[in-house]
C-alpha cells in the first residue's frame, strides 16, 4: 500500500510540476488551482506512505521520477529542448534512485 501512495504522490506532484509552468507565474486561475490541490495532495500521500515506509528511499525515488516525470512532460507539452546533456542528467538521477532504493531498504 505504501508504494502506492508513494505513487500517487508522485504522479500528484508532477501534475502541479506542470501546471506550475502552465499558470504563467500563478496568473491564471485553473493551473494556479491544480497547483495547490496538487501540491497539497502529494504531501498527503507522502506523509501517509511515510508511516511504513523508510524516508530517505522514499524521497529519493519520490524526487527523483518526480524529476524525470517533470522533464519528460515539459518535452512533451511544453516543448522544452532535450540536451546531451540533460539525458545523461536523467540516467544519472534514474542511477541514484535505483542505487538508494536497492541500497536503503523502503520498509520498516
Amino acid at each position: 500500500m505504501g508504494i502506492l501512495l508513494v505513487a500517487g504522490a508522485i504522479v500528484s506532484e508532477v501534475a502541479a510540476t506542470l501546471a506550475l509552468r502552465a499558470s504563467h507565474g500563478l496568473t491564471r486561475l485553473a493551473p494556479s488551482v491544480l497547483v495547490v490541490v496538487g501540491y497539497g495532495l502529494a504531501f498527503v500521500l507522502l506523509a501517509q506512505a511515510l508511516k511504513s515506509l523508510n524516508v530517505g528511499p522514499v524521497y529519493a525515488v519520490w524526487s527523483g521520477v518526480g524529476t524525470v516525470g517533470a522533464f519528460a512532460g515539459g518535452v512533451l507539452l511544453f516543448g522544452e529542448s532535450v540536451r546531451p546533456a540533460t539525458v545523461i542528467g536523467v540516467a544519472l538521477v534514474v542511477l541514484g534512485v535505483a542505487v538508494m532504493y536497492l541500497g536503503g531498504g523502503m520498509e520498516h
